[in-house]
Protein backbone atom coordinates (compact mmCIF):
# COMPACT_ATOMS: atom_id res chain seq x y z
CA UNK A 1 0.00 0.00 0.00
CA UNK A 2 2.80 2.41 0.83
CA UNK A 3 4.71 1.58 -2.54
CA UNK A 4 1.37 2.06 -4.25
CA UNK A 5 0.87 5.62 -2.49
CA UNK A 6 4.03 6.83 -3.18
CA UNK A 7 3.95 5.94 -7.17
CA UNK A 8 0.80 8.11 -7.29
CA UNK A 9 2.33 10.78 -5.63
CA UNK A 10 5.16 10.49 -8.20
CA UNK A 11 2.87 10.35 -10.67
CA UNK A 12 0.95 13.94 -9.81
CA UNK A 13 4.60 15.28 -9.52
CA UNK A 14 5.10 14.47 -12.67
CA UNK A 15 2.07 15.75 -13.99
CA UNK A 16 2.45 19.01 -12.12
CA UNK A 17 6.20 19.02 -13.97
CA UNK A 18 5.32 18.51 -17.48
CA UNK A 19 2.56 21.50 -16.79
CA UNK A 20 5.38 23.49 -15.59
CA UNK A 21 6.90 22.93 -18.76
CA UNK A 22 4.13 23.08 -20.61
CA UNK A 23 4.04 26.86 -19.93
CA UNK A 24 7.11 26.69 -22.50
CA UNK A 25 5.33 25.14 -25.22
CA UNK A 26 1.57 26.83 -25.13
CA UNK A 27 0.40 24.83 -28.03
CA UNK A 28 -2.18 21.68 -26.48
CA UNK A 29 -0.45 19.63 -29.40
CA UNK A 30 3.02 20.25 -28.51
CA UNK A 31 2.16 19.61 -24.95
CA UNK A 32 0.79 16.49 -25.61
CA UNK A 33 3.77 15.08 -27.82
CA UNK A 34 6.19 16.80 -25.46
CA UNK A 35 4.89 14.15 -22.35
CA UNK A 36 4.26 11.04 -25.01
CA UNK A 37 8.18 11.63 -26.07
CA UNK A 38 9.12 12.31 -22.45
CA UNK A 39 6.88 8.81 -20.70
CA UNK A 40 8.55 7.06 -23.59
CA UNK A 41 12.02 8.11 -22.43
CA UNK A 42 11.58 7.54 -19.44
CA UNK A 43 10.00 4.21 -19.98
CA UNK A 44 11.66 0.61 -19.40
CA UNK A 45 12.05 0.14 -23.78
CA UNK A 46 15.77 -0.60 -25.08
CA UNK A 47 15.25 2.45 -27.90
CA UNK A 48 14.15 5.97 -26.60
CA UNK A 49 14.11 7.22 -30.36
CA UNK A 50 10.99 8.63 -32.15
CA UNK A 51 9.24 5.16 -33.64
CA UNK A 52 10.08 2.44 -30.96
CA UNK A 53 8.64 5.35 -28.52
CA UNK A 54 5.66 5.67 -30.40
CA UNK A 55 5.19 1.62 -30.90
CA UNK A 56 5.41 1.40 -27.06
CA UNK A 57 2.83 4.51 -26.63
CA UNK A 58 -0.17 3.61 -28.78
CA UNK A 59 0.02 -0.75 -28.59
CA UNK A 60 -2.07 -0.80 -31.66
CA UNK A 61 0.21 -1.45 -35.06
CA UNK A 62 -2.32 0.12 -37.43
CA UNK A 63 -1.73 3.45 -34.91
CA UNK A 64 2.23 3.63 -34.91
CA UNK A 65 2.71 4.87 -38.31
CA UNK A 66 0.80 8.20 -37.55
CA UNK A 67 2.04 8.39 -34.20
CA UNK A 68 5.76 8.03 -35.04
CA UNK A 69 4.92 11.02 -37.48
CA UNK A 70 3.17 12.94 -34.87
CA UNK A 71 6.49 12.79 -32.45
CA UNK A 72 8.65 13.29 -35.97
CA UNK A 73 6.92 16.71 -36.60
CA UNK A 74 7.16 17.53 -32.76
CA UNK A 75 11.08 17.12 -33.05
CA UNK A 76 11.89 18.21 -36.19
CA UNK A 77 9.58 20.92 -37.46
CA UNK A 78 7.37 22.22 -34.08
CA UNK A 79 8.26 25.71 -33.13
CA UNK A 80 9.49 25.98 -28.97
CA UNK A 81 12.66 26.97 -26.58
CA UNK A 82 14.92 24.55 -26.09
CA UNK A 83 16.65 27.28 -23.59
CA UNK A 84 13.41 28.01 -21.72
CA UNK A 85 12.36 24.46 -21.06
CA UNK A 86 15.83 23.52 -20.09
CA UNK A 87 15.94 26.62 -17.64
CA UNK A 88 12.40 25.37 -16.63
CA UNK A 89 13.72 22.09 -15.67
CA UNK A 90 17.10 22.80 -14.34
CA UNK A 91 15.73 25.00 -11.70
CA UNK A 92 13.35 22.10 -10.97
CA UNK A 93 15.98 19.95 -10.01
CA UNK A 94 18.12 22.85 -8.40
CA UNK A 95 15.72 23.89 -6.46
CA UNK A 96 15.24 20.22 -4.72
CA UNK A 97 18.93 19.43 -4.90
CA UNK A 98 19.04 22.74 -3.14
CA UNK A 99 16.80 21.37 0.04
CA UNK A 100 19.45 19.38 1.34
CA UNK A 101 22.90 20.74 -0.21
CA UNK A 102 24.53 23.52 -1.75
CA UNK A 103 24.95 23.99 -5.59
CA UNK A 104 28.64 24.83 -5.44
CA UNK A 105 29.90 23.34 -9.00
CA UNK A 106 29.46 24.22 -12.87
CA UNK A 107 31.53 21.49 -15.14
CA UNK A 108 32.11 21.75 -18.64
CA UNK A 109 32.62 18.94 -20.43
CA UNK A 110 31.65 16.92 -24.19
CA UNK A 111 30.66 13.84 -25.49
CA UNK A 112 30.33 12.15 -28.47
CA UNK A 113 27.36 10.76 -30.44
CA UNK A 114 28.41 7.65 -32.59
CA UNK A 115 27.00 7.83 -36.04
CA UNK A 116 27.05 6.04 -39.22
CA UNK A 117 26.79 7.92 -42.60
CA UNK A 118 27.70 11.65 -43.45
CA UNK A 119 23.80 13.17 -43.55
CA UNK A 120 23.14 13.51 -39.06
CA UNK A 121 23.94 17.47 -38.53
CA UNK A 122 27.57 17.85 -37.23
CA UNK A 123 29.02 14.55 -37.53
CA UNK A 124 32.00 14.50 -39.23
CA UNK A 125 35.22 12.21 -38.24
CA UNK A 126 36.74 13.82 -35.04
CA UNK A 127 38.08 12.70 -31.65
CA UNK A 128 35.92 11.50 -28.97
CA UNK A 129 36.46 10.67 -25.59
CA UNK A 130 33.27 8.14 -25.55
CA UNK A 131 35.50 6.42 -28.16
CA UNK A 132 38.79 7.50 -27.33
CA UNK A 133 39.61 7.74 -30.49
CA UNK A 134 38.75 9.75 -33.91
CA UNK A 135 35.46 7.93 -35.14
CA UNK A 136 32.51 9.41 -37.09
CA UNK A 137 30.28 11.25 -34.53
CA UNK A 138 28.46 14.27 -33.36
CA UNK A 139 30.44 16.33 -30.72
CA UNK A 140 28.29 17.66 -27.62
CA UNK A 141 29.17 20.27 -25.50
CA UNK A 142 27.64 20.14 -21.94
CA UNK A 143 26.64 21.91 -18.47
CA UNK A 144 26.07 20.46 -15.26
CA UNK A 145 25.87 22.01 -11.88
CA UNK A 146 26.88 19.73 -8.83
CA UNK A 147 26.17 19.41 -5.32
CA UNK A 148 28.63 17.38 -2.78
CA UNK A 149 26.39 14.14 -4.00
CA UNK A 150 24.53 15.23 -7.68
CA UNK A 151 25.11 16.31 -10.56
CA UNK A 152 22.34 17.95 -13.06
CA UNK A 153 22.64 18.42 -16.71
CA UNK A 154 21.67 22.24 -17.48
CA UNK A 155 22.71 22.83 -20.99
CA UNK A 156 23.81 21.44 -24.41
CA UNK A 157 25.44 22.98 -27.26
CA UNK A 158 26.40 20.95 -30.53
CA UNK A 159 29.36 21.56 -32.14
CA UNK A 160 29.24 22.14 -35.59
CA UNK A 161 32.17 21.58 -37.92
CA UNK A 162 33.08 24.66 -40.64
CA UNK A 163 32.31 22.14 -43.25
CA UNK A 164 29.01 22.28 -42.13
CA UNK A 165 28.85 25.70 -41.33
CA UNK A 166 29.94 27.07 -44.41
CA UNK A 167 28.32 24.70 -46.67
CA UNK A 168 24.69 26.18 -47.73
CA UNK A 169 23.43 23.22 -49.39
CA UNK A 170 24.20 21.05 -45.69
CA UNK A 171 22.81 23.57 -43.99
CA UNK A 172 19.48 23.58 -45.83
CA UNK A 173 19.12 19.93 -45.36
CA UNK A 174 19.91 20.36 -41.65
CA UNK A 175 17.90 23.12 -41.20
CA UNK A 176 20.32 25.17 -38.93
CA UNK A 177 18.96 28.22 -38.31
CA UNK A 178 20.33 31.17 -40.57
CA UNK A 179 21.82 33.21 -37.33
CA UNK A 180 24.06 30.04 -36.65
CA UNK A 181 27.92 30.79 -37.18
CA UNK A 182 30.81 28.75 -36.29
CA UNK A 183 31.62 28.10 -33.23
CA UNK A 184 34.85 26.62 -30.99
CA UNK A 185 33.66 24.49 -28.59
CA UNK A 186 35.64 26.68 -26.30
CA UNK A 187 33.32 29.38 -27.42
CA UNK A 188 29.91 27.37 -27.28
CA UNK A 189 30.88 26.42 -23.55
CA UNK A 190 31.99 29.81 -23.14
CA UNK A 191 28.05 30.71 -24.01
CA UNK A 192 26.70 28.10 -21.76
CA UNK A 193 28.06 29.57 -18.99
CA UNK A 194 27.44 33.24 -19.54
CA UNK A 195 23.59 31.97 -20.38
CA UNK A 196 23.13 30.24 -16.99
CA UNK A 197 25.09 33.11 -15.41
CA UNK A 198 22.59 35.65 -16.59
CA UNK A 199 19.41 32.95 -15.20
CA UNK A 200 21.44 33.13 -11.67
CA UNK A 201 22.26 29.54 -11.81
CA UNK A 202 23.86 29.17 -8.34
CA UNK A 203 27.63 27.91 -8.07
CA UNK A 204 30.54 29.82 -7.76
CA UNK A 205 33.61 26.96 -8.82
CA UNK A 206 34.19 26.14 -12.57
CA UNK A 207 35.65 22.66 -13.81
CA UNK A 208 36.84 21.63 -17.22
CA UNK A 209 39.70 19.61 -18.66
CA UNK A 210 42.71 20.60 -20.73
CA UNK A 211 40.13 20.70 -24.00
CA UNK A 212 38.92 24.01 -22.30
CA UNK A 213 41.02 24.96 -19.49
CA UNK A 214 44.52 25.49 -21.65
CA UNK A 215 42.81 28.69 -23.28
CA UNK A 216 43.24 32.21 -21.36
CA UNK A 217 40.08 33.02 -22.73
CA UNK A 218 38.10 30.42 -21.27
CA UNK A 219 40.08 30.67 -17.95
CA UNK A 220 40.16 34.96 -18.18
CA UNK A 221 36.12 34.89 -19.21
CA UNK A 222 35.50 32.37 -15.91
CA UNK A 223 37.43 34.96 -13.43
CA UNK A 224 35.33 37.91 -15.32
CA UNK A 225 32.42 36.16 -14.73
CA UNK A 226 33.45 35.81 -10.58
CA UNK A 227 34.17 31.90 -10.60
CA UNK A 228 36.73 29.97 -8.96
CA UNK A 229 38.16 27.72 -11.67
CA UNK A 230 40.12 24.49 -11.13
CA UNK A 231 40.99 23.05 -15.00
CA UNK A 232 43.18 20.82 -16.69
CA UNK A 233 45.80 22.31 -18.72
CA UNK A 234 48.59 20.57 -21.17
CA UNK A 235 52.07 19.92 -19.88
CA UNK A 236 53.44 22.35 -22.74
CA UNK A 237 51.88 25.39 -20.59
CA UNK A 238 54.55 28.19 -20.03
CA UNK A 239 54.78 29.45 -16.27
CA UNK A 240 57.10 30.80 -13.85
CA UNK A 241 57.10 29.88 -10.15
CA UNK A 242 56.57 31.47 -7.10
CA UNK A 243 58.07 31.66 -3.63
CA UNK A 244 55.99 31.25 -0.73
CA UNK A 245 55.47 35.11 -0.91
CA UNK A 246 54.27 34.82 -4.52
CA UNK A 247 57.05 36.28 -5.71
CA UNK A 248 58.76 35.22 -8.86
CA UNK A 249 62.12 33.37 -8.38
CA UNK A 250 62.90 31.54 -11.94
CA UNK A 251 62.64 32.33 -15.50
CA UNK A 252 59.70 30.75 -17.65
CA UNK A 253 59.32 26.98 -18.42
CA UNK A 254 56.47 24.76 -19.32
CA UNK A 255 54.21 22.93 -16.35
CA UNK A 256 55.96 20.00 -16.76
CA UNK A 257 59.47 21.47 -16.75
CA UNK A 258 58.59 22.76 -13.26
CA UNK A 259 56.93 19.54 -12.33
CA UNK A 260 60.16 17.71 -13.33
CA UNK A 261 62.29 20.30 -11.09
CA UNK A 262 60.64 18.80 -7.89
CA UNK A 263 62.12 16.37 -5.69
CA UNK A 264 59.95 12.61 -5.27
CA UNK A 265 58.73 14.02 -1.83
CA UNK A 266 56.95 17.11 -3.17
CA UNK A 267 54.51 14.45 -3.87
CA UNK A 268 52.12 13.45 -1.33
CA UNK A 269 49.49 10.76 -1.20
CA UNK A 270 45.78 12.29 -1.10
CA UNK A 271 42.92 9.87 -0.91
CA UNK A 272 39.45 11.32 -2.34
CA UNK A 273 36.83 8.79 -1.86
CA UNK A 274 36.90 5.42 0.33
CA UNK A 275 34.01 2.55 -0.52
CA UNK A 276 33.76 -0.98 0.46
CA UNK A 277 35.34 -2.05 -2.34
CA UNK A 278 37.11 0.70 -3.96
CA UNK A 279 39.63 3.20 -2.32
CA UNK A 280 40.41 5.78 -4.76
CA UNK A 281 44.03 7.68 -4.00
CA UNK A 282 47.37 9.22 -5.90
CA UNK A 283 50.15 10.99 -5.37
CA UNK A 284 49.91 15.41 -5.99
CA UNK A 285 51.97 17.85 -5.56
CA UNK A 286 51.05 21.55 -5.87
CA UNK A 287 53.02 24.65 -7.02
CA UNK A 288 52.75 28.54 -6.96
CA UNK A 289 52.70 30.19 -10.52
CA UNK A 290 51.96 32.75 -12.97
CA UNK A 291 50.60 31.71 -16.58
CA UNK A 292 52.95 33.38 -19.24
CA UNK A 293 51.07 33.50 -21.88
CA UNK A 294 50.73 36.40 -24.17
CA UNK A 295 47.72 38.80 -23.47
CA UNK A 296 49.41 42.14 -22.92
CA UNK A 297 48.89 42.03 -18.97
CA UNK A 298 51.96 42.10 -17.28
CA UNK A 299 53.83 39.13 -15.67
CA UNK A 300 53.95 41.68 -12.10
CA UNK A 301 49.76 41.63 -12.30
CA UNK A 302 48.89 38.73 -12.98
CA UNK A 303 46.59 36.46 -10.35
CA UNK A 304 48.91 34.19 -8.10
CA UNK A 305 47.54 30.11 -9.23
CA UNK A 306 48.42 27.24 -8.05
CA UNK A 307 49.61 24.25 -10.69
CA UNK A 308 48.66 20.78 -9.07
CA UNK A 309 50.42 17.48 -10.66
CA UNK A 310 48.84 14.13 -10.29
CA UNK A 311 51.38 10.96 -10.32
CA UNK A 312 49.69 7.75 -10.38
CA UNK A 313 51.15 5.14 -8.35
CA UNK A 314 53.19 2.99 -10.52
CA UNK A 315 53.34 5.63 -13.59
CA UNK A 316 57.02 6.69 -15.14
CA UNK A 317 56.22 10.39 -14.72
CA UNK A 318 53.44 12.87 -13.75
CA UNK A 319 50.57 12.38 -16.43
CA UNK A 320 47.75 15.44 -15.11
CA UNK A 321 47.96 18.70 -14.91
CA UNK A 322 45.62 20.97 -13.49
CA UNK A 323 45.99 25.25 -12.82
CA UNK A 324 43.37 26.56 -10.12
CA UNK A 325 42.14 29.68 -8.32
CA UNK A 326 41.41 28.05 -5.61
CA UNK A 327 42.54 30.07 -2.05
CA UNK A 328 45.55 28.88 0.37
CA UNK A 329 42.82 28.73 2.69
CA UNK A 330 41.54 25.62 1.57
CA UNK A 331 43.21 22.54 2.22
CA UNK A 332 44.99 20.06 -0.59
CA UNK A 333 42.87 17.14 0.49
CA UNK A 334 39.38 19.70 -0.33
CA UNK A 335 40.85 21.03 -3.02
CA UNK A 336 41.86 17.08 -4.88
CA UNK A 337 38.28 16.37 -3.76
CA UNK A 338 36.90 19.21 -5.47
CA UNK A 339 39.02 18.05 -8.85
CA UNK A 340 37.51 14.96 -8.21
CA UNK A 341 33.84 16.15 -8.91
CA UNK A 342 34.73 16.00 -12.89
CA UNK A 343 34.86 12.10 -12.92
CA UNK A 344 31.05 11.80 -12.04
CA UNK A 345 29.94 13.81 -15.36
CA UNK A 346 31.24 10.16 -16.65
CA UNK A 347 28.81 8.83 -14.86
CA UNK A 348 25.70 11.12 -15.68
CA UNK A 349 26.42 10.89 -19.43
CA UNK A 350 26.46 6.75 -18.92
CA UNK A 351 22.81 7.53 -16.97
CA UNK A 352 22.01 9.68 -19.64
CA UNK A 353 22.84 7.59 -22.68
CA UNK A 354 21.97 4.18 -21.04
CA UNK A 355 19.00 4.97 -19.40
CA UNK A 356 17.34 8.06 -21.39
CA UNK A 357 18.64 7.48 -24.50
CA UNK A 358 20.19 10.93 -25.01
CA UNK A 359 22.30 9.13 -27.94
CA UNK A 360 19.21 7.77 -29.71
CA UNK A 361 18.13 9.95 -31.38
CA UNK A 362 17.81 9.03 -35.28
CA UNK A 363 16.95 11.93 -37.01
CA UNK A 364 19.58 14.73 -38.76
CA UNK A 365 17.90 18.07 -38.20
CA UNK A 366 19.55 21.12 -36.01
CA UNK A 367 16.08 21.38 -34.42
CA UNK A 368 15.65 17.71 -33.69
CA UNK A 369 18.77 16.95 -31.69
CA UNK A 370 18.07 19.77 -29.79
CA UNK A 371 14.83 19.16 -29.11
CA UNK A 372 15.56 15.60 -28.56
CA UNK A 373 18.14 16.22 -25.88
CA UNK A 374 15.92 19.01 -24.21
CA UNK A 375 13.42 16.40 -23.76
CA UNK A 376 16.47 14.02 -22.48
CA UNK A 377 17.30 16.89 -19.98
CA UNK A 378 14.11 17.23 -18.74
CA UNK A 379 13.82 14.04 -17.68
CA UNK A 380 17.05 13.96 -15.96
CA UNK A 381 16.21 16.73 -14.24
CA UNK A 382 12.76 14.95 -12.78
CA UNK A 383 14.89 11.97 -11.67
CA UNK A 384 17.37 13.79 -9.88
CA UNK A 385 15.04 15.61 -8.17
CA UNK A 386 12.84 12.40 -7.39
CA UNK A 387 16.12 10.58 -6.43
CA UNK A 388 17.20 13.35 -3.57
CA UNK A 389 13.20 12.96 -1.73
CA UNK A 390 13.15 9.13 -1.89
CA UNK A 391 17.32 8.32 -0.55
CA UNK A 392 18.13 10.77 2.19
CA UNK A 393 21.91 12.17 2.26
CA UNK A 394 22.92 9.44 4.80
CA UNK A 395 21.75 6.51 2.29
CA UNK A 396 23.31 5.07 -0.86
CA UNK A 397 22.62 7.00 -3.98
CA UNK A 398 20.29 5.14 -6.30
CA UNK A 399 21.27 4.76 -9.70
CA UNK A 400 18.77 7.13 -12.22
CA UNK A 401 16.99 3.89 -13.22
CA UNK A 402 15.80 2.97 -10.21
CA UNK A 403 13.87 6.43 -10.35
CA UNK A 404 12.87 6.13 -13.39
CA UNK A 405 10.66 2.92 -12.94
CA UNK A 406 8.43 4.68 -10.48
CA UNK A 407 8.46 7.48 -12.48
CA UNK A 408 7.11 5.67 -15.19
Amino acid sequence: MAENTSEIATAARLEQYFDLLGTHLKDRRKKESFAMYAMGILGDGERKSAEPIAARTCGDPERTAAVHQKLLYFLACSRWDDRAVRLSAARYAIEAVEKREPITTWIIDDTGFLKQGKHSVGVQRQYTGSAGKITNCQIGVSLAVASSSEQIAVDFELYLPECWTEDTARRHEAKIPEEIEFKTKIELALDMIRRAKENGIPGHILLADSAYGNSSEFRTTARELGFDFAVGVLPTLGVVRLDKNDRINEGPRSAAEVIASLPKKAFRTVTWREGTKTRLSSRFCFVRVKTTHDDGVPLSEREPLWLIAEWPEGDKEPRQFVLTTLPRRMSEEQIILLLKERWRTERMYEDLKGELGLDHFEGRSFPGWHHHVSVVLCCYAFVVAERVRAFPPSAPRSRPNRALHVAA
